[in-house]
């Protein structure tokens, strides 16, 4: 099969890089290993994280346009109170971590709303269920991948002018031979205070396995009990309070320990700081009583972090990333277990049997998402990297917001963000201020055909930390879908715009006139501080410690 832009990977960075070429004229094949686009948002059931400004002009006119069309379908097809519809920011889940907490499989119909014009007229094909197996190259160019349909096993040869890496780890990246890291980046490479003293590849995030929950109190719902459950009970890590089947967690405005409650209060009150309000992504208060009268909570909490192992690098082939996903599902089922049976309870009493599973809300037979929530990446080796320094509220002059890039070509914002790792390294949180995406993180040093589209742009570890976020991952992929569709329409390839002052301004008019995507932040937002813009913000974090080289 022989298209003009070959995209790899369905996430929000594949969706919108596919989205963003079509539109703007050019055929694009779209491959995906689930049978749901939207990768963290959908298939790995993730309500998105955003900041303090997603419901201003400030982000672009696609991601606004997939908000809005969320938000539009619960008004289409949702029993929602009239107050709740006539929100022009509803809310439906008024869960605390975002302004917008819904149903993956709302986010799916959104998207595929998206597409829809474009895969009827045969601008996109989308291969549902096919994972990337072999890449073939030609010096600097790759000529051609072959992906794998899961069903059938059946295999087929895609070919393109320009290929994206839009896959959750990055597996173009490896099977197409370009360079890439790994793990966490030594101080002495990258110049960051709060990098590792030595260069470690097993220093990768947790993954979760998130599902989302009602609760029937007086119902019986208990999942069985998974083999791994005694340790789960039982084991406790050198860096965590406690056994993860418990409440203790690791508090990251303070690095010490706190004990959390699924419920600390009414139910129906709002901006609680329970788990329960943390992800809910269905408030009962939003909707019709007589046919709604349940909550649905989205569990992607502390507890569920799985870092016993990486999913990559040296020694860690398919057996063994099997074994940690499959390790990971039953932290996340053991975790599920112990609050329906053993949790204390504020009245004395242990579990809470009443809290249900909704496979129909994931599309899986258990009911947990259909994939493992991935986040870190292989990132490729790039012509600029985003380092702790360029964004870090702590590493820049005071007021200074962060480095402005004259190549920028979008724009974004989260806090640097580390869950405990594989390699056994605490949370690293530190503020970040709002930030740009410069093309050169996008431009590997040596392919020259080969885009980079999810969380595997030129950052480092740390800074991987902030630029992995759902709507900075949407900002990435329209970036690189409009960089495609420059070089096809002009006969260039990506380096020579990237070496080009007016070539990079051409791309940044395309972006910011024609796609309604801004590549800076105004001046008076991108000096701000997340505690600084608004006061419902996360309030100021305590710096983790700086890490040492270990003992010779």
């Amino acid at each position: 099969m022989q298209t003009e832009l070959l995209v790899i990977g369905g996430g929000l960075g594949g969706v919108a890089a596919a989205l963003t070429a079509a539109r703007l004229g050019h055929r694009v094949v779209l491959t995906e290993e689930t049978n749901w686009l939207g990768g963290q948002l959908t298939a790995q059931a993730v309500p998105s994280d955003e900041h303090p400004w997603i419901e201003s002009a400030h982000i672009s006119a696609g991601y606004r346009e997939l908000r809005g069309r969320i938000r539009d379908y619960y008004r289409r097809n949702y029993p929602l109170r009239p107050e709740a519809a006539a929100d022009p920011e509803l809310n439906p889940g008024l869960g605390n971590v975002s302004k917008l907490c819904v149903e993956p499989r709302v986010a799916v119909a959104a998207i595929d709303e998206m597409l829809a014009g474009y895969v009827s007229a045969g601008r996109i094909t989308v291969l549902y269920e096919h994972v990337p197996v072999a890449a073939e190259t030609d010096g600097d160019r790759v000529t051609a991948v072959t992906v794998e349909d899961r069903r059938t096993g059946g295999r087929v040869t895609l070919t393109a002018p320009l290929v994206v890496d839009a896959t959750e780890l990055g597996d173009l990246l490896e099977l197409a031979g370009v360079e890439h890291v790994i793990g966490a980046e030594s101080q002495d490479e990258t110049g960051e205070p709060y990098a590792a003293p030595v260069a470690d590849p097993t220093d990768q995030q947790a993954i979760t396995w998130c599902f989302p929950l009602e609760y029937r109190p007086g119902e019986e719902h208990v999942v069985d009990r998974p083999a791994s459950y005694d340790h789960w009970k039982t084991h406790v890590d050198p860096f965590w309070p406690g056994p993860q089947l418990s409440w203790e967690k690791i508090d990251i405005h303070t690095m010490g320990g706190k004990t959390n409650r699924i419920f600390e209060a009414d139910l129906d009150a709002v901006r609680v700081p329970d788990l329960w309000h943390f992800r809910r992504i269905r408030a009962r208060t939003q909707f019709a009583p007589d046919l709604v009268d349940t909550d649905i909570s989205l569990v992607n909490w502390p507890n569920i972090d799985y870092w016993e192992a990486p999913l990559l690098g040296p020694g860690v082939d398919e057996t063994a990333r099997e074994r940690a996903l499959r390790r990971c599902k039953e932290l996340s089922l053991s975790y599920l277990h112990w609050m329906q049976t053993e949790a204390p309870r504020p009245d004395g009493g242990h579990g809470y049997p009443g809290l249900r599973l909704r496979p129909d809300l994931t599309g899986t037979a258990d009911g947990l998402a259909k994939t493992a929530y991935i986040r870190e990446s292989r990132r490729v080796k790039a012509r600029f990297t985003v380092l702790e320094q360029h964004v870090a509220v702590v590493d820049r002059p005071e007021g200074a917001g962060a480095e402005q890039f004259a190549d920028g070509v979008g724009v974004g914002h989260y806090n640097i963000d580390l869950h405990p790792s594989a390699a056994g390294v605490n949370y690293v949180n530190l503020e970040a201020y709002p930030f740009q995406i410069p093309l050169g993180a996008l431009i590997p040093v040596r392919m020259r055909n080969l885009l980079p589209a999810n969380k595997n742009i030129g950052t480092t570890h740390i800074t991987n930390g902030c630029y992995r976020l759902h709507p900075v991952e949407w900002s990435i992929g329209e970036a690189v879908g409009a960089l495609a569709a420059q070089c096809l329409a002009t006969g260039t390839e990506p380096h020579a715009v990237a070496d080009s002052a007016t070539r990079t301004e051409d791309l940044q008019r395309l972006l910011t006139g024609t796609l309604g995507a801004p590549v800076r932040w105004p001046d008076a937002i991108r000096v701000l501080r997340p505690s600084q813009a608004s006061s419902s913000a996360t309030p100021v974090l305590a710096l983790p410690e700086r890490r040492t080289a270990p003992a010779a």
